[in-house]
């Protein structure tokens, strides 16, 4: 799988773990709190297939599959106690974002959400991917199989951002879909009603769902580097305003911080988990910082 994905970065994910954030005490641990065991079951409804490794009981082989396929593979059943993790996408027009970051917003969301898939099917969780912008674009159900994580890599190749933002309904959507407690990761740049979001996220815990989220900032939007007069234009409805830094600076400044002090304060409030990440740090570091935090809570 390596190198034939552009959002799959095996040496990123190397890098984690040399900062033993992929050894066994994070990995196993990352998705907590919704589930006690991190293995797959023998009961409950068949899941899937996978290949037969040295120890598997002989019992959960599937014969017929190895009649057609001269492969040995086992019956995975869904247990109560995996986790069902789903990775909420925000592919709204600002997510194409890019001024001090290396990566456009998308993009860099697109590694984490990549990344994440790869941490969650590692330790044998099901995963799930929806992207959205004012509605749902791509709904993969969760899964745990090498094979479905190919389809979410090929997946994220596949969609670009582009339309208005919407999400709160999307949640609320979402919210009620999605029967069985979950874990649920929004990756955004939150650029919606803020009040409206806030419900939507709530309306994820009222369900018993654990939500973290990830709010993603380019680092023109974080320190307003811009010196000379300035057109700004809004990137999912044309809006154009022109502004001169030198006397906006202080105030936008003051007002994102205020912003994401209400987010995080609000999410707290929620039972939710918030995380804010500029782009210009690498994305791996960036994971590896939040998976450090949150190993050591």
């Amino acid at each position: 799988m390596a190198g034939r994905y552009r959002y799959f970065d095996p040496r990123a994910l190397t890098r984690i773990g040399r900062a033993a954030l992929v050894a066994r005490g994070v990995v196993e641990g990352f998705i907590t709190g919704v589930h006690r065991s991190p293995f797959k079951g023998f009961s409950i409804e068949f899941a899937e297939h996978r290949e037969y490794a040295p120890g598997d009981p002989l019992k959960h082989i599937d014969w017929r599959v190895w009649g057609r396929t001269d492969r040995l593979y086992v019956k995975q059943f869904e247990d109560e106690t995996n986790c069902r993790c789903y990775l909420l996408l925000d592919r709204s027009a600002s997510m194409g974002f890019r001024g001090g970051g290396t990566l456009p917003k998308f993009e860099y969301a697109c590694f984490l959400a990549a990344s994440l898939a790869y941490l969650a099917i590692r330790q044998q969780d099901l995963v799930g991917l929806v992207t959205f912008d004012h509605r749902v674009r791509d709904f993969l159900p969760p899964g745990s199989s090498g094979e479905h994580l190919r389809r979410i890599l090929e997946r994220l190749e596949a969609i670009r951002a582009g339309e208005i933002s919407g999400m709160s309904k999307t949640f609320h959507d979402l919210a009620e879909a999605v029967k069985r407690r979950s874990f649920v990761i929004i990756i955004s740049d939150l650029y919606d009603d803020e009040a409206e979001v806030m419900k939507a996220i709530g309306h994820f815990r009222h369900r018993k769902h654990e939500v973290l989220l990830f709010h993603l900032l380019d680092p023109a939007e974080t320190e307003f580097p811009y010196t000379r007069l300035t057109d700004f234009v809004d990137m999912e409805t044309g809006e154009r305003l022109q502004v001169d830094p030198r006397y906006a600076r202080g105030e936008y400044l003051a007002q994102l911080e205020a912003f994401c002090a209400r987010m995080g304060r609000s999410c707290a409030e929620a039972g939710a988990e918030y995380a804010r990440i500029v782009t210009g740090t690498p994305f791996d570091a960036a994971l590896a910082m939040y998976l450090a935090r949150r190993a050591k809570t």
